[in-house]
């Protein structure tokens, strides 16, 4: 992984879904990697749901920010998107349900999520521009600029982005999760990269190193300790609301 010494780093990380042993070893790797290096991180959305720990994953997150101030970005998923609309109406709750709602409720009194980490969630930002990357969870609309997406397009986009990103110029790289890879491999393209490598089903949980010479990673880690350059393509899959 080569890098310039000078330039910060920056590392995004994939859906986590409540995998907080995976974060935790992520982090860690995250930090021997960056060493004396200034570093700064974007979440790419989905703490929550799924996995067994979704409150300890929100908790990491908060002590990540309160520790490291104006370095850690937490962009929100469409499952944080759901616990948000199912705490504000009732109307949201059947969708929130059919999505795995009941493994993080069981995190708190079974039947909300606490006032403050609600206030968390409600408060995450729906993407991130660093000049040469556009952070989001899911993807973009091709046919809008970067700077009128929808919020609802950020935190759903499946297709047609997946498949045409390569043919639009939008201006940044994109950065991305949401659908998830089952080979546990990162999707990389020439316009856009895929973080989600299933670690909630049992894939790695992956970071991109990035720095301020290139826009594309300079290559991965993961929280099973690995390393690697920029990986061959491979093709993401699924369509179905995850």
């Amino acid at each position: 992984m080569s890098a310039d010494a000078t330039s910060p780093l920056t590392f995004a990380v994939g859906d986590i879904h409540g995998c907080l042993d995976k974060l935790d070893r992520l982090l860690a790797a995250c930090e021997a990697h960056a060493g004396a290096r200034p570093a700064r991180y974007v979440f790419l959305g989905d703490y929550i749901d799924r996995g067994p720990h979704s409150r300890g994953v929100i908790e990491r997150l908060m002590a990540e920010q309160a520790a490291r101030p104006g370095t850690v970005v937490c962009l929100r998923g469409n499952h944080e998107q759901m616990a948000v609309d199912a705490h504000a109406r009732a109307s949201a709750v059947p969708l929130w349900l059919a999505n795995n709602a009941l493994s993080t409720l069981r995190n708190y009194d079974g039947r909300r999520i606490s006032p403050e980490h609600l206030a968390w969630l409600e408060a995450l930002p729906f993407c991130q521009d660093d000049g040469l990357r556009f952070f989001v969870h899911a993807g973009i609309d091709l046919t809008v600029p970067l700077a009128a997406q929808a919020p609802e397009v950020m935190v759903w986009m499946r297709e047609p982005f997946l498949s045409e990103c390569d043919a639009v110029d939008c201006g940044r790289f994109v950065v991305h999760g949401h659908t998830p890879l089952p080979a546990g491999i990162p999707d990389l393209r020439r316009r856009r990269v895929n973080l989600d490598t299933a670690a909630v089903m049992g894939g790695p949980l992956t970071a991109a190193v990035f720095d301020d010479t290139q826009a594309p990673p300079l290559g991965f880690l993961t929280d099973g300790g690995g390393e690697r350059g920029s990986p061959a393509e491979t093709i993401g899959e699924g369509s179905e609301r995850r």
